[in-house]
């Protein structure tokens, strides 16, 4: 079955966004998606879970099962879209909209998935799971989206791999030291 996408937000997106939403949706696994009844879109996100300051900031949320209404997910187009700031910060979020939106989309599946679907992960190793779900999808999804640019990369993947983490293994310990 496929998830319905509702857009109650009354922001301009950009063109064929329902077409990107369902190739994002495609990139997953659909054992993985089971359970997910619908994808909103609104402008922000108000719900009376999420009573902090952040919350107008929140890109999305995800609404698991309750009862028999089955689990779904909530985008705040404000939050990837910004309207009410600077002309060159608007069209940077306009060109990042799918890269931004993909990373969203795979982190609220992969919450999903943690919560429903593998119950061998505890609390405590839930955001690091997640973590590791959305990097997997976003760089299988970016090979197949971008193929020129994947294989010409893909000598150099190893040493930006490396360098990625001496800088971890830097702040690490700039974070110890101070």
């Amino acid at each position: 079955m496929a998830i319905k996408i509702e857009n109650n937000s009354s922001a301009k997106l950009p063109k064929n966004f329902a077409a990107h939403i369902s190739k994002i949706m495609d990139a997953p696994p659909r054992e993985h998606l089971r359970g997910i009844d619908r994808l909103r879109l609104v402008d922000t996100i108000n719900d009376p879970r999420v009573r902090t300051p952040q919350s107008i900031e929140l890109p999305g949320l995800y609404h698991p099962r309750q009862g028999i209404q089955p689990a779904w997910l909530e985008v705040s187009v404000n939050a990837l879209l910004p309207q009410n700031q600077a002309f060159h910060k608007r069209a940077l979020s306009r060109l990042g909209f799918k890269n931004n939106l993909a990373a969203l989309l795979f982190t609220l599946i992969g919450q999903h998935y943690y919560l429903t679907l593998r119950h061998s992960v505890k609390k405590g190793q839930l955001e690091g799971a997640v973590r590791l779900y959305t990097e997997k999808l976003l760089r299988s999804w970016g090979a197949q989206q971008n193929t020129w640019r994947a294989r010409l990369f893909k000598p150099l993947q190893p040493t930006f791999e490396r360098w990625a983490k001496s800088m971890q293994k830097k702040m690490k310990s700039e974070k110890k030291k101070g």
